[in-house]
């Protein structure tokens, strides 16, 4: 089993093996994404795994499913997705944005995360924090930021969700987080090993952001957010939200429908109110 050699992607990794049938041997892996390669390029992060998985050398990979472009290399496939984890982004030094005083500095890696926070508080001084989960804690507490925004499951997985001071529900998370991607050869992963990681609700869910954000065409230079959630039977929710880099033009919508082509109809009524404009302009300004 294939994994980024982070702490973060090794727990995820670990948590993985735990529900599989058999034993498994962790393979790391460094990544592009690992040594700082191309941010406008999301391969970045899966790339060295796929040549693994090709090569043969390991069997699947395990992936942060909000860190999987729309395609993937030729004769590989998601084969599962796991349960998710808590999707939403978390907010460590403050309870919320309204506890936050005029002008507060917030920190966070994310062109989404900061978008998001422009709009919902133009006062706030949004900063680049970047680093693994515990740089970027360790920063929070030296002063570089009065709060720092990360993903809930991160600090979960990592069992340090006690410093986290509330949950955001106001930012639309990334699509695919919070959740797992598990990658293979087509055909050649057991079915006993995908029936025991998918989960068919959070598989559902996760395949209506995909599909949301492909027909948006959106890249790490477009701060774009995609969540569903099941509401019981077929029927999924997906909020989504669309906006420029400074937070001064945004478009949010939701629908509620089968999972299948949903992700599409709530892109084509974005598209149809300006949002292809506000990804143009966004690809512009980040690549400036």
């Amino acid at each position: 089993m294939g994994t980024r050699a982070s702490a973060l992607a090794l727990a995820q990794a670990r948590w993985v093996a735990e529900l599989l049938p058999e034993e498994s041997e962790l393979v790391p892996i460094s990544t592009s994404g690992d040594r700082r390669g191309p941010v406008s390029d999301k391969s970045r992060w899966i790339a060295e795994l796929e040549r693994a998985l090709l090569e043969e050398r390991i069997d699947i990979a395990v992936h942060s499913a909000k860190d999987v472009p729309a395609e993937l290399a030729e004769g590989l496939s998601l084969v599962a997705i796991p349960r998710r984890a808590d999707a939403r982004d978390a907010i460590c030094g403050a309870g919320g944005l309204s506890e936050l005083a005029q002008g507060a500095t917030v920190g966070t890696s994310s062109l989404r995360r900061a978008a998001q926070l422009r709009a919902a508080r133009e006062d706030l001084r949004v900063v680049e924090m970047r680093g693994n989960v515990d740089t970027r804690l360790r920063k929070l507490s030296e002063g570089a930021a009065d709060a720092l925004v990360l993903a809930c499951a991160g600090l979960e997985r990592l069992g340090r969700f006690d410093e986290a001071g509330g949950v955001l529900e106001e930012l639309v998370p990334a699509a695919g987080q919070g959740a797992l991607a598990i990658e293979g050869r087509g055909g050649h992963v057991p079915a006993a090993v995908v029936e025991a990681l998918d989960d068919p609700e959070t598989a559902a869910s996760v395949h209506a952001e995909r599909e949301l954000t492909r027909r948006l065409d959106a890249s790490c230079n477009t701060p774009v957010g995609a969540h569903a959630r099941p509401c019981g039977g077929a029927t999924i929710e997906l909020r989504a939200w669309v906006g420029l880099p400074d937070g001064s033009r945004w478009i949010s919508d939701s629908m509620r429908g089968a999972s299948e082509g949903l992700g599409v109809a709530v892109a084509e009524r974005m598209l149809a109110v300006g949002a292809r404009e506000l990804l143009e302009r966004a690809e512009l300004e980040v690549g400036a």
